[in-house]
């Protein structure tokens, strides 16, 4: 019976054919190619990439991916006053390279909280890049930063880029011609000239020398020594200068009257690191004044980057930042390392084991909403959250204060993916999915078991009066650069998002 069939169907194929040529006997010859292959239904049809879990997954982002119907017009990108390289060049090169060209050799890593010298950014650029985990640390001598930013800028195949974290975000969103960017430096004349045409500079906020990152990067699977990186990632390290007499939030909040911006972004609480106590205590407090001064009714969404501080950290949880915040972005690290600063759950785990516990990553996100969120006992802000690590991201949100939200994780993870390989839209044949397949949604509770489906990559799950949505990541097989991911990320999930108009 089935060979008959087989039969049958082949002989309708000859027939059709045959008519065309009959009918049409001039037409050419790409015409008849694509009526073939148009009856041929089996998989030889299908697009490139459409059959893999990658390219049914992209496909399903892009159906996913809406604007939301209430729009941002005008964002405001600023940093606390406590760091003049939230807004810098980035020199981004070879880690590997750059500390061979320093006339330093392969050895044993270790982290140090803060950098003195050469040999602590050697045994620091060992340790994560063995762990290919990414970090950001604090070089404290100011003339021996200087010598290896000199080296590091001539550096052969050295690129050179908008840097800090306050100034990527502002580029990503100006990206968007519809869309104005307030950016406040200060902005040395370097990274004035590679700011988009959409982000503006107050005039308060330019100076006559530029800042500097150095982001040393590695690849997945470079060797040095005996070292071996498991994951392609990045080591950033600078010297911050800011005993200038600007106050560059000051100068960013008095802008804010003019601007009207509809968000605010804010970033830099990092950079506290390396100061002294008395001086961190006081800062903070200038943070949430600086916060309290911005209009009421605009949403504050605050970028969290690497911190080795924890008693810093600690204070940043307690004392008025986070509920005077609305959003939050942040990674796996810092993610963790809150929890430890803070005694929240999961506290005891020193480390990720290979890749983030989705379970473990919910818990703690529940627990700051929970605790640190806005309820109708607590005054606070606090709505979103928004976290990502390298196969997948999680966006939770306090139910009734945000819309667009599985648009808005689905974008972040799709633009990590075509910034980390320079395309612009995703090519399946230069990522891979390697998100796990199952987990568990808590551990702290009885959770859901998921199991992933490409056709439908956004998970939702309830806890409580908080929403959860989850999407796996197209990691990018051969990074062509992995700096500002993180922003990037953030940004386009802001993006995508709407704020319900009661804030």
């Amino acid at each position: 019976m089935a060979l008959w069939r087989g039969s049958a169907y082949a002989g309708f194929l000859a027939l059709a054919v045959g008519c065309v040529f009959l009918l049409e006997p001039e037409l050419p010859g790409s015409a008849l190619r694509s009526f073939w292959s148009s009856l041929c239904l089996g998989p030889a049809s299908a697009p490139p990439g459409a059959v893999s879990p990658e390219g049914r997954l992209a496909a399903a982002w892009d159906a996913l991916i809406v604007r939301p119907v209430r729009r941002w017009r005008r964002v405001a990108v600023g940093f606390f006053p406590l760091s003049r390289v939230n807004a810098c060049v980035d020199v981004v090169l070879s880690g590997v390279k750059l500390l061979q060209a320093l006339g330093l050799s392969p050895g044993n890593g270790k982290d140090h909280s803060v950098l003195h010298s050469r040999n602590d950014l050697k045994e620091a650029f060992i340790h994560f890049m063995g762990k290919g985990a990414a970090a950001e640390r604090f070089f404290s001598d100011k003339e021996t930063f200087h010598d290896i930013a000199q080296v590091a800028s001539e550096f052969p195949g050295a690129q050179h880029y908008v840097g800090g974290n306050a100034a990527l975000i502002g580029q990503k969103f100006a990206a968007n011609s519809d869309l104005k960017v307030l950016l406040c430096g200060p902005v040395g004349p370097k990274l004035h000239e590679l700011l988009d045409d959409n982000v503006f500079v107050p005039p308060e906020s330019l100076q006559e020398v530029d800042e500097f990152h150095l982001i040393l990067e590695y690849q997945s699977g470079e060797e040095w020594g005996q070292l071996k990186a498991p994951h392609a990632n990045r080591f950033i390290f600078s010297h911050d200068l800011s005993n200038g007499a600007m106050n560059m939030l000051e100068v960013f909040v008095s802008s804010l009257e003019e601007f009207q911006p509809d968000l605010v972004v804010l970033s830099g609480l990092h950079m506290m690191e390396g100061q002294s106590k008395e001086l961190q205590r006081k800062r903070l407090l200038e943070v949430v004044t600086s916060i309290s001064d911005i209009p009421t009714g605009i949403p504050v969404h605050l970028e969290l980057a690497s911190m080795t501080n924890r008693e810093l950290m600690s204070s940043i949880v307690h004392q008025q930042v986070f509920p005077a915040v609305t959003s939050l972005g942040l990674n796996e690290q810092e993610l963790l390392f809150l929890t430890q600063s803070a005694s929240g759950p999961h506290s005891s785990l020193s480390s990720w084991n290979g890749v983030p516990d989705v379970g473990i990553v919910s818990d703690i996100l529940f627990w700051i909403l929970k605790e640190h969120g806005k309820s109708k006992s607590r005054a606070s802000d606090l709505t979103r959250i928004h976290f990502h690590t390298l196969v997948y991201h999680i966006l939770a949100t306090v139910d009734g204060h945000w819309a667009n939200q599985l648009a808005a994780v689905a974008a972040g993870a799709r633009v990590a993916g075509t910034q980390a390989c320079a395309t612009e839209t995703i090519d399946t044949s230069r990522v891979s999915l390697r998100a796990p397949r199952e987990f568990m949604t808590s551990h702290s509770e009885a959770g859901s078991r998921i199991v992933l489906n490409p056709n439908k990559p956004v998970v939702e799950w309830y806890r409580e009066g908080i929403s959860f949505y989850f999407t796996p990541v197209l990691v990018c097989k051969d990074p062509i650069r992995t700096v500002g991911l993180g922003d990037a990320i953030s940004a386009e999930g802001l993006f995508y998002s709407e704020v319900h108009s009661h804030y």
